[in-house]
């Protein structure tokens, strides 16, 4: 009897439907041109959610979150005190290879789509992405109140290059969704990677990555190559032609 129990409870198990999902996206455009005409612009990201299996189910309700970071740069934050009646910089912390560009977009507050021991260990959300920062001999990640932590997050908002969005991700279908991606003028160039996070009850069940680029064209690609491969000829080059706009402008203005 145990036995032919055994067998029935495997049996039941393996033909019960495993709730696996997988997300199948797919970007606009994978490239974006900087020209000196450029403002910026807005790249959407499909995508749907299929089971694993072909006789796996699905969920009745997702939570998308999808995390867009730039090239990484070492920055510094100061702080400013008035001193004698002058502002002057009296302290500093500098920030170790954080992300140029940060969006964090999701279809809901993020605080309300997991609980936050998960949402700090996935990195979802601006107060718990990691960004390190050298304090003395010693680089660590602080406190999302950390008042220089707070200062450079505003001042990163206030360039456009991080941002947090509840909004950004509509589900069109309960598994088909499009998430838009905004990005500013000042834009940094390099490579974008994004992070698709799909959560189900509080839980990561899928996860997938894309990635975009973001490239000098013209003229501009043009000085940078120079810049960059013809170092000597183009430092010549330009300082030629500061002197010769000198020349040209005392000639213009000179008073007889």
């Amino acid at each position: 009897m145990r036995r032919a129990a055994l067998i029935l409870l495997v049996t039941m198990l393996g033909a019960a439907p495993a709730a696996a999902e997988k997300l199948v996206v797919s970007l606009s455009n994978h490239r974006v041109a900087v020209t000196s005409s450029f403002t910026g612009t807005e790249l959407v990201l499909f995508g749907t959610i299929e089971p694993d299996q072909p006789r796996g189910g699905l969920r009745p309700a997702y939570d998308l979150v999808v995390t867009v970071t730039g090239p990484r740069q070492t920055l510094r934050t100061r702080r400013k005190e008035r001193v004698l009646g002058i502002w002057v910089n009296v302290n500093s912390r500098e920030f170790e290879r954080v992300p140029s560009y940060l969006a964090i977009l999701s279809n809901r507050p993020v605080d309300t789509i997991s609980t936050p021991e998960i949402l700090r260990r996935l990195q979802v959300g601006l107060d718990n992405f990691l960004l390190p920062q050298r304090i003395g001999p010693d680089t660590a990640d602080t406190v999302p109140n950390d008042p220089f932590r707070s200062a450079f997050v505003r001042l990163e908002e206030q360039y456009g290059l991080y941002r947090q969005s509840p909004t950004a991700v509509t589900f069109l279908t309960p598994t088909v969704f499009r998430a838009s991606i905004p990005l500013p003028s000042n834009v940094p160039t390099g490579s974008y990677p994004i992070d698709v996070k799909l959560f189900a009850g509080g839980q990561l069940v899928a996860r997938t990555s894309s990635a975009l680029e973001v490239i000098k064209a013209g003229f501009e690609q043009f000085v940078a190559d120079a810049a960059r491969d013809y170092g000597l000829l183009y430092g010549l080059a330009t300082s030629m032609m500061a002197l010769l706009t000198g020349w040209f402008a005392s000639v213009v203005f000179r008073r007889d």
